[in-house]
């Protein structure tokens, strides 16, 4: 194992060497492969469990320490849910009734409400232990925060914005992830609108650690060493990195959704509610360019996510990019496509 930075109180709390963290990736990408082969590489591996169902949860958990002993994290969405969201879901099943024929499905249906899955996948989590949680999309209620500290829990809650760091440091976490503007996927704004919570990550960073007395961790177009470097200059005590392990041959991410990046020669990505309702960074596709002509189409977040998920889970199938969500951060261009452990080993030596 190569170690170039120092371990700070901080990592060794985390149980980690390095300050790299794999960034939590919902829907996949984040396999117990990928999560054992960070964390055994001196990083901290993470899972996205938020789409999990609680026995999923629990059986990949195993999976994880079967594959290493060493710690990892576990995210959640804890906020943003709405039961109640409603919509005119015309226009977007006109819209997906085309492309479902395309790709010789049954016709779409209206999405209907369902609770909110948080409260039964943490009481998994809470079972499982693992040695890290992370949320994002909101706070969790005080007395969950309570629960995970009674086991000894490490607690990591999202910001995009100074006024959310605050809320998130009162509530009693351990660490700030600081979801810069160049971040793929989905932003965790939860207290603001979302076209004012797009901080580049360096300033971000800056802005945070002069605010709060806690580590703060870089997320948001991180590709390589010298930007890593750069975070660690800027303030951070770890950096979190999503797309650059989303390529990593570990990652549970659909063959075109890597294709995608890979073949990317500039940063193209843009931030759509197109698959979800909610804004997320990725790479512009069809569906996209799509629902931009189309926005009063989209229904609400979970609604609209619930509705392409068939699609998705078709196109990811049958290898058609044009209707999959491409979820990747600005700096694409710069991913690498080798094992996740070399990856780890590759961005120590270049800090």
């Amino acid at each position: 194992m190569i170690e170039t930075v120092p371990a700070s109180d901080f990592l060794k709390r985390l149980g980690i060497a390095n300050p790299i963290i794999q960034g939590p990736m919902g829907g996949g990408p984040s396999t117990p492969e990928l999560v054992a082969a960070v964390s055994t590489a001196g990083g901290l591996g993470s899972l996205g469990a938020a789409y999990l169902s609680p026995d999923q949860i629990v059986e990949t958990i195993r999976r994880i320490r079967s594959l290493s002993s060493a710690p990892f994290q576990v995210n959640l969405f804890a906020g943003g849910w709405d039961a109640n969201a409603r919509g005119d879901s015309t226009a977007i099943l006109e819209i997906l009734r085309e492309i479902h024929q395309e790709l010789r499905l049954p016709a779409p249906e209206a999405p209907v409400g369902k609770p909110d899955p948080f409260p039964d996948q943490f009481a998994a989590l809470l079972e499982a232990r693992p040695a890290v949680f992370s949320f994002t999309f909101g706070i969790p209620r005080a007395e969950d925060l309570a629960r995970l500290r009674e086991r000894g829990i490490v607690i990591l809650g999202t910001a995009t914005t100074v006024a959310e760091a605050k809320l998130v440091a009162d509530a009693g976490v351990d660490a700030i992830v600081a979801q810069g503007a160049e971040s793929g996927a989905h932003r965790g704004t939860f207290a603001g609108p979302f076209d004012q919570s797009m901080v580049p990550t360096l300033e971000l960073v800056r802005q945070i650690a002069g605010l709060v007395d806690l580590p703060v961790i870089a997320a948001g177009g991180l590709m390589d060493g010298r930007d890593i470097r750069a975070a660690l200059e800027a303030g951070a005590s770890a950096v979190a990195l999503g797309t650059a392990f989303l390529v990593t041959p570990e990652s549970g991410a659909p063959a075109a959704h890597k294709r995608a990046i890979l073949d990317s020669t500039v940063d193209n990505t843009v931030v759509t509610s197109a698959f979800s309702g909610r804004p997320a960074r990725g790479i512009p596709n069809t569906f996209v360019r799509r629902l931009a002509e189309r926005p009063d189409a989209i229904l609400p977040y979970p609604l609209q996510n619930a509705l392409t998920r068939v699609m998705r889970g078709a196109a990811a199938l049958q290898g058609r990019a044009e209707f999959l969500s491409l979820w990747a951060g600005q700096g694409l261009a710069r991913a690498r496509a080798m094992p996740a452990g070399d990856l780890v080993k590759k961005l120590l030596e270049e800090i």
